[in-house]
């Protein structure tokens, strides 16, 4: 009995979440609990920042996996917000959109384990960075009415993107913006298209193998720090004036493209 307890040795908290130190798990917590309080006040940027924060400590595939949970029980409470029936609501309204979207994300998540590390990089951070400048400097597209093709389109667009990366906010945010959404309809609408995709997403890597049982510990563990921040971000939503903290998640979310643009560029 003694011999077997002198060979057992205890697994460290970093190895059993698949991280090289003690620091790494401190910085992934950190980034989790900051997503989430940025999620919290403007309703999306969870996927971009986590994907832009993890990738730092972890591998594209592991970086993606870790997000899904936390983004899928996110989502799901802020579609809920105003009740079941609201979230039927807004799936009913923006079902060509749900459509487009879910069915691009599926094809597209086949490519994850095909597709070169910098590309899925550039892919991402262009984007991301070309969207949060463009708003910076005052471009806020307005539609006169809601077109099909146009909303298909974006669909299409949000769902590719979000299939690779996990990331699905821009775009759509962009377009809910352009048809002059409201506040707290935009807020919920973006609750059910990204947690529906969140649902898509994980079915999808579940299949391609990026989502597996050893990823579980390290997306379960950072669920509580993501819900910690979403809950403050909703404290501090219903307190401070909504266009100070858009300017700066916006400004987060340019550092974030940017950030993927470099790795892309030069590794």
């Amino acid at each position: 009995m003694l011999h077997v307890l002198r060979q057992y040795t205890p697994v460290r908290m970093d190895q059993f979440l698949g991280l090289d130190s003690y620091y790494s798990v401190s910085f992934v917590f950190a980034v989790a609990l900051f997503a989430g309080l940025v999620k919290g006040i403007v309703g999306f940027a969870m996927p971009t920042i986590l994907i832009s924060g993890l990738t730092l400590v972890l591998a594209p595939e592991q970086a993606l996996a870790a997000l899904i949970v936390p983004t899928l029980v996110t989502n799901g409470w802020q579609a809920l917000r105003q009740g079941i029936n609201s979230a039927i609501k807004t799936v009913v309204q923006f079902r060509l959109f749900l459509a487009c979207g879910l069915v691009m994300l599926v094809l597209s998540a086949q490519l994850v384990r095909v597709l070169d590390t910098r590309i899925l990089y550039g892919l991402i951070g262009g984007p991301v960075a070309l969207f949060a400048g463009l708003q910076m400097v005052g471009w806020h597209p307005k539609l006169a009415h809601r077109s099909a093709r146009i909303e298909a389109a974006v669909g299409c667009f949000a769902g590719f993107i979000g299939g690779m990366s996990g990331i699905w906010g821009p775009p759509t945010v962009g377009y809910l913006t352009a048809i002059g959404t409201p506040k707290q309809e935009q807020m919920r609408a973006q609750g059910v298209i990204y947690g529906l995709a969140a649902v898509a997403l994980a079915g999808s890597h579940i299949q391609t193998g990026v989502f597996r049982i050893d990823s579980l510990p390290l997306t379960l563990t950072i669920l509580p720090f993501a819900l910690g921040g979403v809950w403050l971000g909703f404290r501090v939503q219903d307190r401070i004036p909504q266009v100070a903290f858009r300017f700066v998640t916006l400004v987060v979310l340019a550092l974030a493209g940017l950030n993927l643009l470099r790795r892309a560029l030069i590794g």
